[in-house]
């Protein structure tokens, strides 16, 4: 690399997003997923000793599957030919390859193929890379939102171990953000933001457990505040609202607004209103609530609310706790919303049986 490439690289780093600048390049700087790359887990042991197989990393997205192949390339000293399966085929596969058995004969060094979106490839793309998989010409590494069982052929899922990473914690986002607020040379350092409490908690919330939107969001919000006179660039709630283009929802998981809110939930299900029922069950997903408290709070109405009235409602409640619980959210706002609907439309058992039952 030339003087000229070196800057336009420098340059290039400097411009790209935050979320780009601010990732890890050690295993200690990497937050989450302490059940692999914790001290003393298998995982860790792999990569620090250069003996990694293949592995096909499983995840919801900003929990940090491209920054671990980064990581795992930089540890081992292997090569890092990155692809996406958006936009590569066949024609690109075979020329990594035709690189990295060239690399291997001259050099002894090894080649890590990563695929982002690897659930996007077709059967012919994947059978491309099983052959070489096989043999060790490559060490791939596939990333994927999707479970890799459905969307990856078998031949090639029996040579890589799944590894399945977790959405990353309230505490931390928490953590990603507030480095990246106090980073002077990759951060926002340099502009002396101060984040009031509110705002932090209401951008961790709305990140949704993806680093990346949560650092998409700071950036803008910092960007677009301007300092005041002591210099800080203070970002209140509205400036992160703002940011966000969603109004923040008053709502505290841990107070009486979580249980009045639950408590609207159940007596608009049995005033048999469907409407109600949805406006207050969006209203507590929109917050932040956890899905999964609402399937159980709806799996208690239907056996003690409506009970033998219907004995189908619990089945649907359970239904939908199966759904959010395999599928996660977004899409399980839908299993919650019909299971809603019918629980609000089905008999009680009062109405059935002139019985009382209480809550």
């Amino acid at each position: 690399m030339d003087m000229f490439e070196h800057q336009f690289e420098k340059q290039k780093e400097k411009e790209a997003p935050l979320a780009a600048r601010m990732r890890p390049s050690t295993l200690d700087n990497f937050v989450g997923q302490e059940h692999l790359i914790g001290e003393g887990r298998v995982l860790r042991k792999a990569i620090e000793s250069g003996q990694l197989p293949s592995i096909i990393l499983w995840g919801p997205p900003g929990s940090g599957k491209t920054t671990l192949a980064y990581i795992i390339a930089s540890i081992t000293d292997s090569h890092f030919s990155p692809i996406s399966a958006v936009s590569a085929g066949v024609a690109d596969l075979r020329r990594i390859i035709e690189e990295a058995k060239e690399r291997r004969k001259m050099h002894l060094q090894k080649t890590i193929l990563f695929i982002d979106e690897i659930h996007r490839f077709n059967k012919a793309q994947q059978d491309a890379v099983l052959p070489f998989v096989e043999d060790g010409t490559i060490t791939l590494i596939g990333a994927t939102t999707e479970n890799p069982s459905f969307e990856v052929i078998s031949p090639l899922l029996s040579r890589c171990q799944v590894l399945a990473l977790n959405p990353l914690t309230a505490d931390e986002i928490r953590i990603i953000i507030l480095r990246a607020q106090k980073d002077r040379l990759r951060g926002l350092g340099t502009l002396n933001i101060e984040l009031v409490a509110d705002a932090l908690s209401h951008l961790i919330t709305m990140s949704n457990n993806d680093a990346r939107i949560a650092l998409n969001i700071l950036e803008m919000a910092a960007l677009t505040t301007p300092p005041g006179a002591d210099g800080k660039r203070s970002i209140s709630l509205a400036t992160i609202e703002d940011a966000i283009q969603h109004r923040a929802l008053r709502y505290d998981k841990a107070g009486e607004q979580h249980y009045d809110l639950i408590s609207a939930l159940h007596k608009s299900m049995r005033g048999s209103d469907p409407d109600a029922s949805l406006y207050w069950l969006a209203r507590m997903l929109e917050a932040g609530e956890d899905p999964l408290y609402i399937a159980r709070r709806l799996v208690r109405f239907a056996s003690e609310d409506i009970g033998m009235a219907d004995p189908q409602a619990l089945v649907i409640a359970m239904a939908a706790q199966q759904a959010v619980h395999f599928i996660g959210m977004p899409e399980g706002n839908l299993a919650l919303a019909e299971a809603a609907v019918y629980l609000a439309t089905a008999n009680t058992v009062n109405e059935r049986y002139g019985l009382w039952q209480g809550i």
